[in-house]
C-alpha cells in the first residue's frame, strides 16, 4: 500500500507545476460569483447605451424578435424599475414603406447571445452571460497559448484580464467585452493551428480543419459586421490560415470565406429586411430620454426625434479634416492618457510590445536567413499592422471620442482589438516581466481592484476608476469631447472655454462667475486667440490670498467686492481643433488656490486682459 506520507510531495509538485492554472482558475470563478451576485439596483442610472442592449436581449429572449414595441417597454420597466434612458432605435429611411416598424439601433449579435440568459435570470443575466464567455475565451487562451509560453501561459491571461479594465466590463451590458472574446477566440483557433503545423503536430481531420476556420470567418465577420473597423483582423487571420498545413490550405480557405460570407450576408439580409439598410448603422437612429418621451408611450418618432445618430454618414465621413495637431495629440492621449490611456489601463499591451521586440532583436533581423527562421515575426507583424490600421480609422472618423464616451471604463473602442496582444508573445516573456506588469497595473488599477462592481462614477460626477497615480503624472485628454474629470459640464465664461478638471472650481449660478472651493481647483482655458495674460478677479476679503500656477499673478488693487488680479499665462498647454470646431483651439492649464478665505466657496471671474475690471460690485 502507497504511502500516505509519499502522496505530500507529489501533491506539493502538482501544485508548483500547475500554480499559475489555479491563480487564473480562483480569479475566474470569483468574476462569475461576482457576476451572478451583484446587486445593479444599487446604481444610480444605467450606463452608456444599456437601455437599448437590456431591450433588444428581452425582446429576442421572451418574443423572438429585434422588433421594438410597447410591451417592450413595459417590460423593461417591470425588469429595472426605471426609464430605458438613453434608448436607441431606429427605422427605415424611406417612410413609404408599407411597414415602418421600428427596431433596435445596435447589431443584433450580442443580443442574441445574451437572451436565454436574461430569461433566466432577467435581473443578472446579462453579467453571467458576460462573465461566462470571458472564461471560456481565457481558458481557451490560455491552452493555445501554452505551446509558447508553457507553464507561464496561465499567468499570462490573468495578467491580460485583471492587469487591465478588461474584467470590469463584465458588470457592463454592452457589446465590446462580447466583441473581444469574439476576436480572442478565433485568434486563438487560427494561431492554434499556425503554432500545430510549426510544430510539427499530427495533422487533424480536413473536416475538422474547415470547421476551425469557417469558425474564425464567422466570428471575425461578425465584428466587422458590428464596427468596419474591425475588420483589420482578418489580416493576422489570413497570416496564420497561410502558414497552417499546406495540403488543407485550399479547403480552409473555401471554409474561412464561406464562414465570413454567411454573417455579412445573413445579417445584412436581416437589417435590411426590418430598415432598409444592410447594416445597423445605416438606416435612421435616434436617441429617446424621459425628455423626448419614448414612441409608442408618451411621443411619437417625429416628436421625439434628436436627429439621425447613423455612424454610416458618407457626407460626414467626408468632411472629416486632417490636422496634424490633432493626430498628435491624440496619438499621444491614446497610449498615456489619464482616462482612456493603454499604458494605465492596459498595462500588457506594453508587455507584449517589449517582449516581442526583444525577441526580433535577439533573433538579428536584419539577416533575411533569420527572418526565415523565425517565423513568428510574420504573425506578429500582421497583429501590429492590424491594430494600428483600426486605430487609425477610429482616430480620423471619431478623434473627439475614440473611446467610446458615456460610462466606458477607459478605453471601451479599443477592447475588441485587445486580444491582438494576447498572442504577440515571445519566448522572451519571463516571469519577473509578469511581476512587473502587475505592479505597474496596481499602481493604476487599484480603484477598480478593490470595486469592481461599483458604479463607473462617484455620486459628484468624477470618475471611479481613475487612480490618485494617473491624476498625478498623467495628462488630461483636451481633446475629448465626452471627458467631465469633476462631472461638471463645460462652460463659456466672458469669452473663453472653459472645462472644469477636478471639484475645486465649478460653474456658479450667475453665467458671468464661477465658484472656487478653499483647497483649490485646475481648469483649463480655451481661446480662439493666443493669450499673454488675463485678469482676474476673486469676491474676497483682503484676508484671503489668491495663488495662481503656472504664470506670474500680481495683485492690482480691490474694487468693492472684488480682489483684482493680473495674470501673467506661461504658453499654451496644447493648441488643436475642438469638436465643435475645425479651427485650432488655445488651451491653458491654470490652478487656482485661496488661502485665508474661510471655508465656504468663493466667487471668481476670468476676463480677457484688454477688457479690465467690472465696474459693478
Amino acid at each position: 500500500m502507497e504511502n500516505r506520507s509519499d502522496k505530500v510531495p507529489q501533491l506539493r509538485q502538482a501544485v508548483q507545476r500547475h500554480w499559475g492554472s489555479l491563480v487564473l482558475a480562483f480569479l475566474l470563478l470569483a468574476l462569475l460569483v461576482g457576476a451572478g451576485t451583484i446587486e445593479r439596483g444599487a446604481w444610480p442610472t444605467l450606463v452608456g447605451d444599456e437601455a437599448t442592449y437590456f431591450m433588444q436581449a428581452e425582446s429576442v429572449g421572451w418574443d423572438l424578435d429585434l422588433r421594438y414595441e410597447r410591451s417592450d417597454y413595459d417590460r423593461f420597466k417591470t425588469i429595472h424599475d426605471q426609464l430605458p434612458e438613453g434608448l436607441i432605435l431606429q427605422r427605415p429611411a424611406d417612410k413609404n414603406r408599407p411597414d415602418p416598424e421600428m427596431t433596435y439601433g445596435k447589431p443584433f449579435f450580442y443580443a442574441v447571445y445574451l437572451a436565454p440568459f436574461v430569461r433566466l435570470m432577467p435581473e443578472r443575466g446579462a453579467f453571467v452571460a458576460n462573465a461566462v464567455l470571458l472564461i471560456f475565451t481565457a481558458v481557451l487562451a490560455a491552452g493555445v497559448l501554452r505551446r509558447r509560453l508553457a507553464g507561464l501561459a496561465s499567468l499570462w491571461v490573468a495578467l491580460l484580464v485583471f492587469g487591465s479594465v478588461t474584467f470590469v466590463y463584465t458588470f457592463w451590458a454592452h457589446a465590446d467585452l462580447f466583441m473581444m472574446c469574439l476576436g480572442a477566440i478565433a485568434l486563438a483557433l487560427a494561431a492554434d493551428a499556425m503554432w500545430a503545423a510549426e510544430d510539427g503536430d499530427e495533422p487533424r481531420p480536413r473536416f475538422q480543419e474547415a470547421v476551425r476556420w469557417a469558425l474564425v470567418g464567422l466570428l471575425l465577420a461578425a465584428m466587422a459586421f458590428s464596427r468596419p473597423m474591425y475588420g483589420t483582423l482578418f489580416l493576422p487571420a489570413a497570416v496564420a490560415l497561410f502558414r497552417a498545413r499546406r495540403e488543407s490550405r485550399a479547403f480552409a480557405l473555401a471554409a474561412f470565406l464561406g464562414g465570413a460570407a454567411f454573417v455579412v450576408l445573413g445579417a445584412g439580409a436581416v437589417h435590411q429586411q426590418l430598415t432598409g439598410s444592410w447594416t445597423s448603422y445605416g438606416a435612421v437612429r435616434a436617441g429617446f430620454y424621459s425628455y423626448t418621451g419614448f414612441p409608442e408611450v408618451d411621443g411619437s418618432w417625429d416628436e421625439s426625434i434628436r436627429g439621425n445618430r447613423a455612424w454610416l454618414n458618407l457626407t460626414e465621413i467626408g468632411n472629416k479634416k486632417v490636422r496634424a495637431s490633432l493626430w498628435s495629440w491624440n496619438l499621444a492621449y491614446y497610449f498615456l492618457g489619464r482616462h482612456v490611456g493603454l499604458l494605465p489601463y492596459f498595462v500588457p499591451v506594453l508587455l507584449a510590445l517589449i517582449a516581442a521586440a526583444v525577441g526580433l532583436a535577439r533573433g538579428r533581423p536584419w539577416r533575411i536567413a533569420a527572418w526565415r527562421e523565425n517565423s513568428g515575426w510574420l504573425w506578429n507583424a500582421a497583429l501590429v499592422i492590424a491594430v494600428v490600421l483600426s486605430v487609425a480609422a477610429f482616430l480620423h472618423l471619431r478623434p473627439f471620442n475614440f473611446w467610446g464616451g458615456g460610462g466606458a471604463v477607459a478605453n471601451r473602442y479599443f477592447l475588441p482589438l485587445y486580444p491582438a496582444f494576447w498572442f504577440l508573445v515571445s519566448r522572451r516573456l519571463q516571469g519577473p516581466w509578469l511581476a512587473v506588469g502587475t505592479v505597474v497595473a496596481a499602481l493604476f488599477l487599484m480603484p477598480v481592484w478593490l470595486a469592481p462592481r461599483g458604479f463607473p462614477l462617484f455620486a459628484d460626477g468624477a470618475y471611479r476608476y481613475v487612480s490618485p497615480m494617473a491624476q498625478c503624472c498623467l495628462p488630461y485628454e483636451t481633446t475629448q469631447s465626452h471627458l467631465k474629470p469633476s462631472g461638471q459640464e463645460d462652460v463659456h465664461h466672458n469669452g473663453f472655454w472653459v472645462k472644469f478638471l477636478d471639484d475645486g472650481i465649478g460653474p456658479a449660478r450667475d453665467a458671468d462667475r464661477m465658484r472656487l472651493r478653499h483647497g483649490g481647483g485646475t481648469i483649463l482655458i480655451g481661446s480662439n486667440h493666443p493669450l499673454q495674460a488675463i485678469n482676474v478677479e476673486l469676491r474676497a476679503p483682503d484676508t484671503a490670498t489668491l495663488r495662481a500656477s503656472p504664470g506670474t499673478l500680481e495683485r492690482q488693487g480691490r474694487r468693492n467686492n472684488w480682489q483684482l488680479h493680473h495674470l501673467v499665462l506661461d504658453g499654451p498647454r496644447a493648441r488643436h481643433p475642438m469638436w465643435w470646431s475645425w479651427e485650432p483651439l488655445y488651451l491653458y492649464r491654470l490652478r487656482l488656490v485661496v488661502d485665508g478665505g474661510g471655508d465656504r466657496p468663493l466667487a471668481f471671474r476670468l476676463r480677457p486682459e484688454s477688457l479690465g475690471p467690472r465696474p459693478e460690485a
